[in-house]
């Protein structure tokens, strides 16, 4: 079936009676309440529950294998479903939908720049999840919307649920893509960020057909222009480190990189919440106002006031808003080239530099290894840090091959003249739970120096194990912060530790046997 066609096909089956069209975030709000699917803060935020699912489900997400994507996407990484299945489950869906009181469409585009844009269409069962669209994708302008034709539509039906018996899903919820039919179902999972994560995934796969380097990373842009990038896993400080008041913000998460410079693909933020407190991220704590969404967030019930260090439902909360809530935000979330590219590790063995100035083929060596830490605690069954390596900073929203993205980074790099750096915000003077965690004032010196270029004629000294190039001098940070073996009381007992990482990256890296011998030669030198 034509894709155009089928697109038509969707929305002509869904009844036009009580199908509530591009509703505004106050009657989106309105709609909510009078169904109780949530309630209002102090401020005006909405508080939403997600049920049984509290964050992404990777294991339920699915790309159709057809002519398109059986040489096209990386099966090593990604799970495949038969058109048959998607096609029983998208007319299961439809009739679901149709049975509903209401259905609620949002029509906007994912992509600030005009000439790489994506226009998307978002059909939802609860009028929280289409509020929720409004906030993180980019809401078209009265004209716009008049010429908005949808090149992809989601359906998103949490309240039907897979049975994985009769439709062949691993569980009642299920994420899955066509790139034949232009439509992504999700059901069975009220998590908002499966929608937000789909589109995402879909641009990773279209992008780089364009030439266009899809990034999982935040973007700011300073008073003289000069763009900065942050990748960087989750508790890695990717948000508080971007998101800053003397550099505009051009996005928290989401971004192409074309000739034309960088570009953010949402037209929102969706920041975890976790411990939040104004006196440390004041940025996103006023930025959660009328209109926002919160995720699970606990909230008194006597003054409405939501509690940030409560984490009954999970550790995961989360908050969605506009770009407009932000105050040095840039928008539309457009910028040049970028200066320097930072990748943000917390390393909770404390035996990474707090900064390095990275090769290009070490910048496409870490790039692809993406790693952090995991610590006790945090996860269940998670006694020891643990080390993690998400390649790119964002496997699961990857659908090519990895290397398709680490050439693309490769070639832009040395295209505009990129620096990058690896900076570690995890541990120093030891591991967890010995070391003490890289103060921030530090971390923010070092990224300030970086984006500036100071570092340009600094000397460096190359790690023995890594092979990375330490400055040896930073305005504001102590020298031997600088060195990690020179923090720890006992030399031999960093440098096992160190070995250990090093290994672990060696391990990782046997995932990547198309890398060229430049690229697995720039990582640990150490055996």
């Amino acid at each position: 079936m034509n894709s155009t066609a089928f697109r038509t096909f969707t929305i002509g089956l869904l009844r036009t009676k009580n199908t509530f069209t591009n509703l505004s975030s106050p009657e989106l709000v309105e709609k909510a309440l009078s169904k109780n699917e949530g309630a209002l803060t102090e401020k005006g935020a909405l508080s939403v529950t997600t049920g049984k699912y509290t964050g992404r489900s990777p294991k339920d997400k699915y790309f159709v294998q057809d002519e398109i994507t059986e040489d096209t996407i990386d099966w090593t990484r990604n799970r495949p479903i038969s058109g048959t299945v998607f096609n029983r489950l998208y007319q299961k869906m439809l009739r679901y939908l149709n049975e509903r009181e209401d259905r609620f469409v949002f029509q906007g585009y994912a992509g600030a720049d005009p000439e790489h844009r994506l226009a998307i269409q978002v059909v939802n069962e609860c009028a929280w999840q289409n509020l929720f669209c409004r906030q993180l994708f980019i809401c078209p302008t009265r004209e716009e919307l008049k010429r908005h034709r949808p090149e992809f539509t989601v359906l998103s039906a949490p309240g039907f649920k897979a049975d994985p018996e009769t439709d062949g899903t691993r569980s009642e919820a299920f994420i899955i893509i066509s790139f034949s039919h232009r439509l992504i179902l999700i059901g069975g999972t009220e998590y908002g960020g499966e929608i937000k994560k789909s589109i995402f995934t879909v641009m990773n796969y279209l992008l780089p057909q364009k030439g266009i380097m899809p990034m999982h990373c935040s973007a700011n842009r300073g008073k003289d222009g000069h763009v900065a990038l942050f990748f960087g896993l989750s508790g890695t400080g990717k948000t508080t480190l971007s998101n800053v008041p003397e550099r505009e913000l051009i996005g928290d998460d989401e971004h192409g990189w074309s000739d034309n410079g960088v570009f953010n693909i949402e037209g929102g933020c969706y920041a975890k919440t976790i411990r939040l407190s104004k006196e440390k991220e004041p940025q996103i704590f006023s930025s959660i106002q009328f209109g926002t969404v919160l995720e699970n967030v606990m909230v008194h019930h006597d003054d409405r006031k939501p509690d940030y260090n409560d984490d009954t439902l999970t550790e995961n909360t989360r908050a969605a808003y506009t770009m407009e809530n932000v105050p040095h935000a840039r928008i539309p979330g457009i910028g040049g080239h970028p200066r320097a590219i930072i990748f943000l590790t917390a390393d909770a063995f404390g035996v990474l530099p707090p900064i390095s100035l990275l090769t290009t083929e070490q910048a496409m060596y870490h790039f692809l290894s993406g790693y952090t830490s995991k610590l006790a605690g945090t996860e269940r069954g998670v006694t020891d840090p643990e080390a993690t390596f998400s390649t790119c900073f964002g496997a699961p929203f990857m659908p090519l091959q990895a290397s398709t993205y680490a050439e693309l980074l490769g070639r832009r790099m040395k295209k505009y003249s990129v620096s990058a750096y690896l900076v570690n915000t995890g541990w120093t003077g030891g591991p967890y739970g010995v070391g003490k965690r890289m103060k921030l004032a530090y971390t923010r010196q070092m990224i300030k120096t970086a984006i500036e270029g100071h570092f340009s004629d600094t000397e460096t000294v190359t790690d023995p194990i890594f092979g990375l190039h330490i400055p040896n001098k930073c305005p504001g940070v102590p020298d031997d912060v600088l060195m990690p073996w020179e923090t720890w009381s006992v030399p031999s007992a960093y440098r096992k530790a160190a070995l250990d990482l090093s290994r672990k990256f060696k391990d990782n890296f046997k995932l990547f046997p198309e890398a060229a011998d430049a690229i697995r030669k720039a990582g640990p030198i150490a055996d």
